[in-house]
């Protein structure tokens, strides 16, 4: 009863023609787009590579895992340009990178952090009953 006197108020004011006949179309031939995660790898071979990885890390879907030993072995001035150059793009997107290992670097976009545990001295017990 209520119901029908709030949608018969609402009815008169709006106008009967203007609650007549629509519908809303839904285009089923769409495509989706697939929110998936990347994990790509990326051989640094020179320093104009470092294009390639940012353009990947800024689509927000890829997580470059990064081999620099080609260019290690080149020129370490070249590499540490270009590892600061993805640095600054890792950090103005919010996301975290680390070096895994002596060649390799990973570069995760803001929605996966990088677990860095820092190395603990056996030689110093903790506590007496370590």
């Amino acid at each position: 009863m209520v119901f029908d006197k709030i949608k018969k108020a609402f009815s008169d004011s709006v106008g009967d023609e203007a609650m007549g006949d629509e519908y809303v179309e839904i285009d089923l031939e769409q495509e989706e787009k697939e929110n998936k995660v990347f994990v790509k790898l990326f051989v640094l071979k020179h320093y104009d590579d470092v294009t390639e990885i940012l353009n990947a890390l800024r689509e927000g879907y890829t997580i470059a895992i990064i081999d620099i030993k080609v260019l290690r072995k080149k020129d370490s001035i070249e590499l540490k340009r270009a590892i600061s150059k993805i640095k600054k793009t890792c950090d103005a997107l919010e996301g975290s990178i680390a070096g895994f290992g002596e060649n390799m670097v990973i570069v995760t976009p803001s929605f996966a952090k990088i677990h860095k545990e820092t190395a603990k001295s056996k030689a110093e017990p903790k506590d007496r009953w370590d």
